[in-house]
């Protein structure tokens, strides 16, 4: 199979990272680790998670999209790209959607998009509560223009986004596995 990569997008506290998490652990796929500025929450690490960056050691990168989100740069690189393809042919990466759009663009044939959701919005607001994110930052998020932009899914991805509604995790898991049969992925 040709080297694809798995961009997976939707409002920030849908479950994109359980879902991403989820096709690696699944199917062995490789992660594109992205880039930020923002504080690493308590449970994440440098390099695993994210690669931490200050605002000068963010700018020395070579982006293939870049982003701010709730006031804090975000972006992936296309030496990441490259060294999670080293890992295998299938890798995931979440983006805002945004940056679903621009890898839509840039990479035409080698992206395949799931746009998550839920039926509730004021579900996100209870997941971003759960997983740790300070108050103050809770809220800004949820004041961000990027965050309400996110939450539909855009014209530019509309006919090419797979969409998973994530209300209820065991469903979720039948549609990824769907999702992987109709694209070739798996038998």
């Amino acid at each position: 199979m040709a080297k694809k990569v798995i961009v997976i997008t939707g409002p920030t506290g849908v479950g994109k990272t359980t879902v991403a998490k989820y096709l690696e652990q699944q199917w062995h796929m490789a992660r594109v680790i992205t880039h930020t500025t923002r504080t690493p929450r308590a449970d994440e690490k440098n390099g695993r998670d994210y690669y931490f960056e200050t605002s000068d050691s963010f700018n020395k990168n070579h982006y293939l999209e870049s982003v701010i989100y709730a006031g804090a740069q975000y972006g992936s690189s296309l030496e990441g790209l490259d060294r999670a393809w080293q890992k295998s042919e299938i890798v995931t990466i979440v983006l805002d959607t945004a940056g679903a759009i621009t890898y839509a663009q840039k990479l035409a044939d080698k992206v395949l998009i799931l746009y998550i959701s839920v039926s509730d919005s004021n579900v996100l607001r209870q997941r971003l509560a759960k997983r740790g994110d300070h108050p103050e930052q809770q809220q800004h998020r949820l004041q961000s223009t990027e965050y309400l932009r996110d939450l539909t899914l855009p014209p530019e991805l509309v006919g090419r986004a797979t969409l998973i509604n994530n209300d209820n995790w065991h469903k979720t898991q039948e549609m990824l596995q769907e999702f992987m049969i109709l694209c070739g992925i798996i038998k």
